[in-house]
């Protein structure tokens, strides 16, 4: 995923069940004041709850979108490092729902993600 790759995030586990990311804390990651930004946090999010979708691709299926995503933002980070955990909470023939919870190094929560993605199939 380049978009992944130029934000810097770290895929550190992948399998259907759990999709865990990483993003460090950076300088050109953070708001004025030294916060990391909330857009980087959405793109850790979405990335690994992305992935989390595509590792559940039913049969037929090529790939995946976000239709709906819902952040609720619960501290702002100014160091260390965030890290994704992604789980699916809905497998549907057309969407599926995958949960994000972000948390600092030390396990305190930044920020939970619910979002819809559909799944591609070719044109009939």
């Amino acid at each position: 995923m380049t978009f992944a790759k130029l934000l810097g995030i770290e895929l550190l586990e992948v399998t259907p069940e759990l999709v865990r990311g990483r993003l460090e804390h950076h300088p050109e990651r953070c708001t004025a004041g030294g916060i990391m930004h909330g857009g980087a946090l959405m793109g850790l999010a979405d990335s690994c709850g992305g992935v989390c979708a595509f590792f559940n691709l039913p049969d037929g299926a090529q790939g995946t979108s976000t239709i709906d995503s819902n952040t609720h933002f619960l501290k702002g980070v100014r160091e260390g490092a965030v890290t994704a955990v992604s789980k699916p909470l809905h497998r549907g023939r057309t969407i599926i729902i995958v949960e994000t919870n972000l948390t600092t190094d030390d396990g305190s929560p930044v920020a939970k993600v619910l979002q819809t993605q559909t799944f591609h199939y070719p044109r009939a």
